[in-house]
């Protein structure tokens, strides 16, 4: 899936002619000009200008690693769901099957007494079956029961459509394993990944003793974990060559991959997880399970028991007492740099989106989303559709064959609006109000069992995959579809008291963002069905590449942090869909422009043309702050550039920007060789 920030957007918009009545109305949240910076010059530095005294007034909550628009909605819906829930957990004769579950879930977290009188006794069980293993067969089973309970480890198995017949779905091995966010902390020299190396053997001993293990036991403990876990880091792919489907397309028959590493006893693994008797599969990384093949046979087996029971514990230590949950947040706040943890009931709600999310999402549909809300939604997609087709078919580089060809995967991608047509059955689950581990173990093998049972069937392209209450959105390539849950109806990306220029600078930019995605450098690579297929000219493929390596290079060039800057390979994608999407956007509103008869869209308001104000609405959406620890996280992990270069790195590249603004040559906002793709 590709991602519109950890917090991609979804909008609920009036659509008739989008007319809106102009006001200067503002929000805390949402758009205000009071958040203007008018001390600097927007041809210097857009977003200084966009954000500065919203910068200046604001400070990162003490639970937060950053904080902004996505974090502020996301905060307003946690609200919305815990009053949601704690009206579900206070039971009454009128609670149906889907209260009581999201509500009896919800109690048995909020009920911190009893979790810190049990202590580590619900995971007891789990910690002696690893124990109990005589052999490393017999750890391969134990290996697939913990990926049924959410405690996965060594690898990643999952199911997911055929990279080349998208209509079906078939099993999929992976790399993974690792308890840091990305490989390069395993294996980079630099100060900050040799602390949080330190940081992790740490977390790992503290939890190990307060499981039971000596000092000196826990201690060694930490040494294995961090031993077995860089040797799987050494042979992951990197990032930047995984976001290439092509790097991760390795189809193969059950028995080939079998045969690539004996010692991981494959076909062992597959019948003890349950999986059906398929017959193919795709191997993400082949080279991963080669070289771990030698692991697991030089390794003890005292030493892999270890490895799998760390991440026993590391996958239950937020539900069990205080002490482990104190041990997993100082490890978080090591590498977000968050000053306290969330309160109890933050958590709490989010796991009830985690494991029981279509049904917590119903009961916030009925809340918050209006049965128009669809509709209104589906023209304003329609709009944007029409200018990406408008862009696509007006472009000078692109031959008349590739053409037809992008006309007709536009015309194909699907349309998800809030929440899906038929929710998530959750009532083979059973919940109990004062069983909490228990709850989530068996939630996450209901979620388990339901993928694997997808093995060798249909894709079923009704599903979703996200949530209705997520602050997110995506474009998902196998699908063809863009998908925006209900979560985010709100400012600053949508402001009902807000004129069209600043809604399509928000909303519709982000419109704009997720079908871009379907044409980006990843997402041009498949087809109209969603199968990986080259179905461009040899020719218009050179030109593509050229133009996004332009914006690759450009992007590099950003400073993140200090001396770190931005990787503008793995940003790439999202780098080209935020330069499209705003392209788009903003022909959407010039045409809207163009047809008005009236005059009223063309005015000024608070002294600012519509096309100014479209690009403060899009920097509005962009205002952030990151603390240091965090942000060195993301510029290594995350394919998103931080707030400023998303806005910084668009508007220097579009003339349209420079018009509005008046900006010359030479000035920071107006790139000497502009970067333009679509």
């Amino acid at each position: 899936m590709r991602r519109f920030c950890f917090f991609l957007v979804v909008i609920f918009f009036a659509v008739s002619g989008f007319a809106q009545t102009p006001s200067t109305a503002k929000s805390d949240d949402g758009f205000s000009i009071d958040n203007i910076d008018k001390s600097v010059d927007p041809c210097l530095d857009f977003y200084q200008y966009a954000c500065g005294n919203w910068l200046k007034k604001t400070e990162i909550p003490a639970d937060r690693s950053s904080w902004g628009s996505f974090a502020e909605l996301d905060e307003r819906n946690l609200g919305i769901e815990r009053g949601i829930l704690e009206k579900a957990a206070a039971g009454g004769a009128s609670r149906d099957g889907i209260d009581q579950r999201i509500g009896d879930l919800y109690a048995s977290c909020m009920d911190e007494k009893t979790v810190n009188q049990e202590g580590i006794a619900p995971l007891k069980l789990e910690l002696d079956r690893v124990a109990a293993v005589q052999d490393k067969g017999a750890l391969l089973d134990e290996l697939a029961h913990l990926y049924l309970i959410g405690a996965p480890s060594l690898f990643s198995f999952y199911s997911n459509a055929d990279l080349h017949n998208s209509d079906m779905v078939i099993a999929y091995i992976d790399q993974g394993g690792l308890s840091l966010p990305d490989r390069d902390y395993y294996i980079k020299d630099d100060a900050r990944m040799v602390d949080m190396r330190k940081h992790l053997v740490e977390y790992v001993t503290e939890t190990f003793a307060l499981a039971g293990e000596s000092p000196e036991q826990a201690a060694n403990a930490g040494k294995i974990v961090l031993r077995i876990e860089t040797a799987l880091a050494q042979a992951s792919m990197d990032r930047t060559a995984r976001r290439d489907p092509r790097n991760r397309d390795h189809k193969m028959t059950r028995d080939e991959a079998i045969a690539l590493a004996p010692n991981f006893q494959l076909n062992r693994y597959f019948v003890a997880v349950g999986a059906p008797s398929f017959t193919q599969m795709n191997v993400g990384n082949p080279d991963f399970f080669r070289k771990v093949n030698d692991t697991l046979a030089t390794e003890s087996l005292d030493s892999l028991k270890t490895y799998v029971s760390w991440h026993v514990l590391r996958a239950a230590s937020p539900w069990l007492s205080q002490p482990y949950v104190e041990a997993d947040f100082k490890m978080r706040q090591a590498l977000g740099g968050q000053k306290q943890i969330e309160d109890r009931w933050k958590r709490c709600v989010k796991l009830v989106d985690d494991s029981l999310g279509e049904a917590l999402g119903q009961r916030y549909v009925e809340l918050t989303f209006g049965a128009d809300g669809k509709q209104r939604m589906l023209k304003m997609v329609d709009a944007l559709e029409a200018s990406l087709d408008g862009d696509i078919q007006n472009l000078s580089w692109m031959s008349d064959d590739t053409k037809k060809q992008a006309k007709v995967k536009l015309e194909a991608i699907r349309n998800k609006i809030g929440y899906p047509d038929l929710y998530r059955d959750y009532s083979s689950i059973t919940i109990k109000r004062d069983d909490l581990l228990g709850n989530v173990d068996r939630a996450n093998a209901f979620e388990a069992k339901r993928e694997i049972a997808k093995i060798d069937k249909p894709l079923d392209r009704k599903e979703w995959g996200m949530t209705p209450p997520t602050v997110n959105a995506y474009y998902n390539p196998p699908f063809n579809e863009i998908v925006f849950p209900a979560g985010i109806l709100q400012p600053p990306f949508f402001d009902k008291s807000m004129d069209d220029a600043v809604n399509f600078g928000g909303i519709g930019l982000v419109i704009g963002h997720e079908l871009t995605h379907g044409f980006d450098d990843q997402g041009r690579k498949y087809d109209a069905k969603g199968n990986l297929r080259d179905w461009w000219t040899e020719q218009d493929g050179k030109e593509f590449e050229k133009r996004v390596s332009c914006v690759a290079d450009e992007y590099s060039n950003f400073v993140a942090v200090d001396d770190l800057k931005l990787n503008g390979r793995l940003t790439l994608g999202e780098n080209t869909a935020d330069n499209g999407g705003a392209r788009i956007a903003l022909m959407a509103l010039e045409h809207m422009i163009a047809e008005d008869k009236t005059g009223k869209e063309g005015q000024k308001i608070d002294g600012y043309t519509p096309e100014q104000r479209f690009f403060l609405g899009f920097g509005r959406v962009w205002c952030e702050k990151r603390r240091p620890e965090y942000l060195r996280s993301q510029v290594t992990s995350n394919p998103h550039s931080p707030g400023k270069y998303r806005v910084d790195g668009v508007v220097q590249n579009m003339p349209e920007f420079q018009k509005a603004w008046g900006c010359k040559a030479g000035q920071p906002m107006v790139a000497e060789n502009a970067c333009h793709v679509w």
